[in-house]
């Protein structure tokens, strides 16, 4: 299993410390790729997408508008071979 965090690192010339997990661009359960766009997350004023570190079913752990800092985990990804 792998986390799927948002990147510390977009919070580079924020003033603020925490954004907001603007949507999914899937489901939790789904089966993903690496590489594919699966949420946006709103840090200020700038959305920014998020995309999957890995293939395998995902499970969506920040709801929509959920509120989020550097470093959170947003869902995890098992390896679909794997139970999950």
């Amino acid at each position: 299993m792998q986390d799927i965090k948002v990147d510390a690192a977009l919070w580079a010339s924020s003033m603020l410390p925490e954004g907001i997990v603007e949507r999914w661009f899937i489901a939790s359960g789904a089966v993903i790729r690496a590489g594919e766009r699966i949420a946006e997350v709103r840090i200020e004023d700038a959305l920014h997408e998020i995309v999957a570190p890995a293939s395998g079913r995902a499970t969506i752990v920040a709801d929509a508008n959920a509120v989020i800092g550097p470093g959170s985990v947003l869902a995890t990804v098992t390896d679909i071979g794997q139970p999950g």
